[in-house]
């Protein structure tokens, strides 16, 4: 019996083994013309073609067709215009009011979009956080809890999006609960400020538990020796909260807060399932925007979506930047501490 595993470990490993040897050679080779810095761009090579090609190369492509017009799908065939296309997104004669811009329905969707993202991310930040504590206690069947909480994250966003139409619909499951307590059915997905009251409390129950996730190891990698000392000193709850919880886990919040940001101005998927931007544009957002112009409409602008995408390209990255720079400032405070 010992044999045979020798024998089928050896049937497994020589191939390994003839590769590897046959890779030696050139490796060793272009080791000693480029140095170990060469060696390290050796391995990069790879992921950077691929980033390259599915990233870099489609950002160019895009921003060729934003500065085209026309409904030709090759940009040999489209027309160019410079910058005409952002500046028929720009062009508006009160920027509060959409109705009087160029592109009503791009105004319109970046006005929902800014307060989806203003609302959402606050209450999605303080729900986490509220949830990360209590899973950080000591609870029966605490593992249980965990997963629960976790669970919605594995779930395709269309999934959510239909189980949730399905609740909230007027002859839905929740109209089903509350009409027994004599209360009158809600139109939750028909009028105007429940479609988009639900838009926010989907997305929060679809994406909680990664955020929750990313707070509870961070309040977990915080020594235990502060909450003693402060017990001891008869520090009350909210004091140890402020004082200990919040500054050891800010690097964690900090990380969700821009997660949480940028996933909020790209909603789409559930909200685009549980409403279709609807009732008339209450929920429609930038992404939605995008793919109507883009794909989706009769009279299709591939430049004009494309203009909208990075312009919204550039806020993401405008809100990254703000990230890394609040990240350093908090790591300068922390070693001159």
């Amino acid at each position: 019996m010992a044999q045979l595993k020798q024998m089928a470990g050896a049937v497994v490993t020589a191939p390994l083994g003839w590769a590897a040897r046959a890779i030696d050679p050139p490796l060793r080779l272009w080791q000693r013309l480029t140095g170990t810095g060469g060696m390290a761009a050796f391995f990069l090579l790879p992921n950077m073609a691929i980033f390259g090609v599915f990233v870099l190369l489609p950002l160019v492509i895009n921003f060729a067709y934003s500065m085209t017009t026309g409904g030709a799908l090759f940009l040999s065939d489209r027309e160019y215009v410079g910058a005409a296309q952002y500046a028929q997104l720009l062009d508006c004669d009160d920027y509060t009011d959409p109705s009087t811009c160029a592109q009503d329905q791009f105004w319109t969707a970046l006005a929902n979009t800014a307060l989806f993202v203003v609302l959402q991310v606050s209450l999605l930040i303080v729900t986490a956080t509220i949830t990360a504590l209590i899973l950080n206690r000591e609870l029966r069947a605490r593992s249980f809890w965990r997963a629960v909480f976790f669970f919605p994250v594995l779930l395709s966003p269309v999934v959510v999006g239909l189980i949730w139409r399905w609740i909230l619909q007027r002859d839905g499951l929740l109209n089903a609960m509350i009409i027994p307590m004599g209360l009158d059915p809600v139109n939750w997905l028909i009028e105007r400020n429940w479609a988009f009251a639900a838009a926010i409390g989907v997305t929060i129950w679809a994406h909680l538990g990664f955020y929750a996730l990313i707070l509870l190891a961070g309040l977990q990698a915080i020594p235990k020796d502060l909450y003693e000392a402060a017990e001891m000193d008869g520090t009350k709850p909210g004091r140890v909260f402020w004082r200990i919880t919040l500054p050891l886990l800010m690097p964690n919040l900090l990380v969700v807060i821009v997660l949480a940001l940028i996933r909020a101005v790209q909603v789409f998927d559930e909200a685009f399932v549980l409403t279709g931007g609807g009732p008339g544009t209450a929920t429609l957002f930038l992404t939605q925007y995008i793919y109507e112009v883009g794909f989706a409409s009769l009279l299709k602008n591939p430049g004009l979506a494309a203009a909208a995408s990075i312009l919204m390209g550039a806020v993401l990255v405008v809100l990254t930047l703000i990230q890394l720079a609040i990240s350093r400032r908090n790591e300068k405070k922390g070693k001159l501490k």
